[in-house]
């Protein structure tokens, strides 16, 4: 009840708040730098991390040595580093991949606490941004594991793709067909409207703060989760469907037709599935 009560009262405060100026327009020039450069960096370090091992592997004329070094060995069982390695590859994947979707509510997150005259905005944004990273480690450590499962049932090939035809389709089918559910489009509306997503869910405070970016990224997973394991169609380490994974999923999300491309990017894949599965 108390709970209710708060959000409430916060709600039409918050509302008179966004209406008092443009948006980002309290937020000083130096800390929207700051902000947008720290993501930045952040994303920059993952991908170079990610190329950084795609060399590795394809540097080796056997991919088996190279997974060794990581600790992810291809022909033989996994202990427990080789599922840690699993799942920090995936977990850094997931934040090159993500990171520049969460940057718009970042920022007019931390223009609505510079409005609000509250404590550090920096910490405010961080605690937001840990939050909303903390759901996407959660779902690296599912791939990791559902890597590890796959493995353990000879189902990869060492291109880390599904080695059966019929397994790569059916993923395919589940995730296009995911992309024209309602749940879906509801994930997909959260993660289109910042602003509405904030008005909606705002709470106060440094564990308010923590709270929002929990809830906004189990909408973002909500919205994605299904792309991201195309992956396992397409090779988890094949960086130029890492990057249109990611450009898509930025259309969905910033361009104003993305209801339409995400509807039409199941589509496909729900035939690429079929096609699949019938060969």
């Amino acid at each position: 009840m108390r709970r209710a009560e708060r959000t409430t009262v916060s709600t039409p405060r918050l509302a008179g708040v966004v209406r008092s100026g443009s948006s980002v327009a309290a937020l000083p020039r130096r800390d929207r730098v700051f902000i947008a450069s720290c993501i930045l960096l952040i994303t920059a370090l993952a991908w170079a991390y990610l190329v950084h091992l795609d060399h590795q592997m394809s540097s080796s004329v056997e991919p088996a040595p190279v997974m060794a070094k990581m600790g992810m060995m291809m022909d033989a069982p996994w202990g427990a580093p080789d599922v840690f390695f699993t799942f920090v590859m995936w977990a850094v994947m997931m934040v090159g991949m993500m990171s520049a979707t969460a940057t718009p509510v970042l920022l007019l997150f931390a223009e609505i606490h510079a409005r609000r005259a509250e404590r550090s905005v920096a910490i405010a944004v961080l605690l937001f941004g840990l939050g909303y990273i903390t759901v996407w480690l959660g779902f690296s450590a599912s791939a990791a594991l559902a890597q590890w499962a796959l493995h353990q049932a000879a189902l990869l090939s060492s291109q880390m793709a599904a080695s059966s035809p019929r397994l790569g389709g059916t993923i395919l089918i589940v995730a296009g067909a995911y992309q024209l559910t309602p749940a879906k489009g509801a994930c997909l509306r959260h993660c289109q409207s910042p602003l509405g997503f904030l008005m909606s869910n705002w709470r106060d405070g440094a564990r308010g703060a923590l709270q929002m970016g929990l809830r906004h990224g189990s909408y973002c997973l909500g919205c994605c989760w299904a792309l991201m394991c195309v992956l396992f169609v397409v090779g988890i380490m094949n960086l130029a469907w890492v990057g249109v994974l990611t450009a898509f999923i930025l259309l969905e999300k910033v361009g104003r037709t993305g209801a339409r491309v995400a509807r039409i990017g199941g589509v496909i894949m729900v035939a690429f599935g079929i096609v699949f599965v019938a060969s």
